[in-house]
């Protein structure tokens, strides 16, 4: 028997406008991200710069709106200057973020032209683990200023006459980690990201920086940190940083699944830390959220361990994703989206290879992970204004939380396109979902799609050799009958309905 839940959508009752880059990726100088992944000069589909054209097609699917680079760990180590240049004369270094060699194959303008094919732009990372504030007003230099000065006019004679104009900048990353090179106590980041920010904006304005948070909420520091180091940065910066990863080591799918509720709680903490020190200089400015890492990773932690260390691009982090990753994928898309107001841009940690939704082979095929498709769902069709749905909704408890709801949903609102969809997670094992919502101010839409995402197998994946065994199936079976939408969601389903106005 279905259980039943019921859903209040009204046109007037919005959250906030999603901003198109909290469908942000992540690709770091990690593994087989960058080489072997969006790089392969020797693959059959590489173009004119060894860029290979299988994963660029893979990746302009998702209208991925912007990338970080080029970490994440590996940028507290990188001298940015090893990759700029004829490559003939690049230093290969010791990478001792992931314990590789770094050829330094690919570097900023190369990453730039990449992302040019993909149309996406780069929001570029800072090392200020081992360097400071003359690398950062340097590579600002270098990147964004047009003609007449070393760096931009090394840039120039390097081959790119425009400056790339890199609008969004990231502090450092994760500097509070004691695996961080060049960990820092919230005051000593704090006022070297202050000064860093201070030169960078000097030198172009218009930029936007993003200062490091808590690497995750199970730090020691968290919520302190953040309001240690906000003081500091405070009338510098425009974002803060939030990162969090989540697994199923202990294979309990109903704790699994519940646990975007943490990283809620997550955002509802930074969200308030960030106020509290709003009030305390009585700003009129408000700091909003990069999450700019998040997804799950688990999968590949024991084979990593087993890498040898010193070789070039080995494969680390390339977690192979499950049908259950991939409905707790869709339930942080949700998290994110029921936070538009102040979650502005996010990174899906990462695009290609290394915890990702894309996969290569060498030499070989790309094909699509199960995360793959609740991220390239919402990232189509959630633009617009998140709509504040009103849920009443059985619950359960599981391990670690109380009253986790059965259905997990959010609405987003096209007023320029004249389109609603809906994304919703069922998380009961057991049963399916009758779904009853009211559409107030929509009542002259019809059902365009329901598209479900379930299988019966918990832990299916999608490999080389059957890349298509999870994919969606667009037989959702929604209606409207009486200015009502109905729709059975499938236990344990990933469900995306789209309405549009009728003509």
């Amino acid at each position: 028997m279905n259980k039943k839940v019921k859903m209040i959508l009204d046109k007037d009752f919005k959250i906030g406008e999603v901003d198109e880059r909290i469908y942000g990726s992540f690709i770091e100088h990690l593994g087989r991200a960058v080489y072997g992944g969006i790089y392969e000069p020797d693959h059959p589909e590489a173009d004119e710069m060894g860029f290979r054209k299988d994963v660029i097609e893979l990746v302009k699917e998702l209208k991925v709106p912007i990338v970080r680079y080029p970490g994440g760990n590996f940028v507290s180590g990188y001298n940015w200057e090893d990759g700029i240049g004829p490559r003939e004369l690049r230093p290969k270094r010791l990478e001792l973020a992931w314990r590789s060699i770094e050829t330094n194959e690919i570097g900023i303008n190369e990453f730039v032209e990449w992302a040019k094919r993909v149309n996406t732009e780069v929001m570029m990372a800072i090392n200020l683990g081992t360097r400071g504030i003359d690398a950062a007003r340097n590579i600002v230099e270098y990147c964004n200023m047009p003609e007449g000065t070393y760096w931009s006019d090394l840039r120039k004679s390097h081959g790119y006459r425009e400056p790339h104009k890199i609008k969004v900048w990231n502090l450092g990353n994760e500097m509070d980690g004691p695996w961080q090179i060049g960990q820092k106590t919230a005051d000593e980041y704090g006022r070297l990201a202050k000064e860093a920010a201070k030169v960078m904006k000097a030198v172009d304005p218009s930029i936007e920086l993003a200062v490091c948070g808590s690497s995750n909420s199970s730090m020691p520091t968290f919520g302190q940190w953040e309001a240690t180091v906000l003081e500091h940065t405070y009338d510098y910066v425009d974002y803060i940083s939030v990162h969090t990863y989540y697994g199923n080591e202990e294979n309990d799918i109903g704790n699994f699944l519940a646990k975007s509720l943490d990283m809620d709680e997550i955002i509802k903490t930074v969200i308030a830390t960030a106020d509290y020190v709003k009030g305390k200089k009585r700003s009129k400015k408000t700091i909003n959220i990069s999450f700019d890492e998040w997804n799950v990773w688990y999968h590949s932690r024991e084979a990593d361990k087993k890498i040898v260390p010193w070789s070039v691009a080995p494969p680390l982090l390339e977690d192979i994703y499950t049908f259950e990753d991939a409905l707790l994928v869709g339930c942080m898309l949700i998290t994110l989206l029921k936070h538009a107001d102040r979650v502005k841009i996010a990174c899906l940690a990462q695009l290609v290879n290394v915890i990702a939704p894309i996969m290569t082979e060498k030499r070989g095929k790309a094909w699509r992970q199960t995360i793959y498709y609740p991220y390239r769902h919402a990232s189509l069709y959630g633009r617009g204004y998140v709509l504040n749905a009103v849920i009443d909704t059985p619950t359960y408890n599981s391990k670690d939380f109380c009253d986790v709801p059965i259905l997990e949903a959010t609405a987003v609102m096209d007023e320029n396109n004249n389109k609603l969809t809906i994304f919703a997670v069922n998380r009961d094992q057991q049963d399916s979902l009758l779904l009853e919502s009211e559409i107030k101010g929509f009542e002259d839409y019809k059902i365009v799609e329901h598209i479900v995402l379930e299988n019966e197998d918990l832990k299916a994946t999608n490999t080389k050799e059957n890349p298509l065994n999870v994919v969606p199936h667009n037989n959702g079976n929604a209606v409207i009958e009486d200015g009502i939408l109905k729709a059975i969601l499938p236990k344990l389903s990933w469900n995306v309905i789209r309405l549009a106005k009728r003509n």
